[in-house]
């Protein structure tokens, strides 16, 4: 299938595009990286790589994007910049926003004037739809938060939803993507390799995590069938608390976890970005259950097991 790919270019594209590739897709990413940074991602005959900003409107009406959206069979956004790692400053806000509402519209916009639509979509929203919350366990069936994050992901669904009425459309929340060489683990290593690391906040918070390798195996199975539609929770089937998390990771790297970040230490780092990490939320997937969807990493030992081996 032909495939045109946002916001890939990152911790999850790493591992994504390869395996898109293996699957026999032929690729065309857009990113606002260099082709020549792009090639070293993936330097493949199947990949075409094109530079651009995808918040600027204009920036779509090229020949090279018009051609590569007209021959495109499905489409993977997973446009968005990173949440958690600074200070949500009003200006870091409007980046927040702007790189997953205004892409995700210009690229609706787009597909809507087709005159063939693609026959996916698979965009990219998260777990922080559901607001956060130290009981409630959260399933497809919830309604959304009324924080910050939630409001925004509740507007980037809603424009996702607008796509062409051709277009098969599946939405996924992701929850908190774990692999060796970055994401939220790839930070921690270093200073639990130290000796340094330890519970979050109180740690009773709640981890709803997936291992990258299974959430790139949900996106292409996603892209693969036709059944698939609708919302799932990108999170694997055993959350955890933060203690959890925290007590595993030091077994396995056989290093203490004792030593807690307090809450106030991390607040004056990043902000409100700190949210995401001091309040959590428990989060499973009905949805992928009943797609049997085949988990190679279900538990945290699972997957820190393949991770730090």
């Amino acid at each position: 299938m032909k495939l045109l790919l946002t916001g890939c270019t990152g911790f999850i594209g790493r591992e994504l595009i390869p395996l898109l590739i293996k699957e026999g897709h032929s690729l065309t990413v857009i990113s606002r990286q260099s082709k020549d940074n792009l090639k070293k991602l993936a330097n493949n005959s199947k990949i075409k790589f094109i530079q651009m900003n995808t918040i600027d409107s204009s920036s779509w009406n090229t020949e090279e994007v018009q051609n590569s959206l007209k021959s495109c069979e499905g489409v993977i956004n997973l446009a968005g910049e990173p949440i958690a790692e600074k200070r949500w400053t009003v200006d870091h806000r409007k980046v927040i926003s702007d790189s997953r509402v205004k892409t995700t519209k210009n690229l609706i916009r787009n597909l809507c004037n087709l005159k063939k639509s693609p026959k996916v979509l698979i965009n990219a929203s998260a777990i922080g739809f559901y607001g956060s919350h130290p009981q409630a366990e959260f399933t497809e069936k919830n309604i959304a938060g009324d924080d910050y994050l939630a409001n925004l992901c509740q507007e980037w669904e809603s424009i996702s939803r607008d796509k062409p009425r051709a277009t098969r459309l599946l939405i996924v929340r992701i929850g908190i993507v774990l692999a060796k060489d970055g994401g939220a683990l790839g930070k921690m290593l270093p200073i639990f390799r130290a000796g340094l690391g330890g519970p979050i906040g109180d740690g009773k918070q709640w981890m709803s995590w997936i291992h990258r390798t299974d959430l790139c195996n949900l996106i292409n199975e996603s892209v693969k069938n036709s059944s698939w539609s609708g919302v799932v929770n990108g999170v694997a089937p055993n959350p955890v608390r933060m203690n959890e998390f925290s007590n595993s990771l030091g077994k396995r790297l056989g290093r203490p976890s004792l030593l807690a970040v307090p809450a106030p230490i991390l607040k004056l780092i990043l902000g409100d970005g700190a949210r995401v990490v001091l309040e959590g939320q428990n989060v499973k997937s009905q949805k992928l259950n009943k797609f049997k969807f085949k988990f190679s990493f279900p538990t945290i030992n699972d997957a820190f097991k393949e991770i730090l081996t």
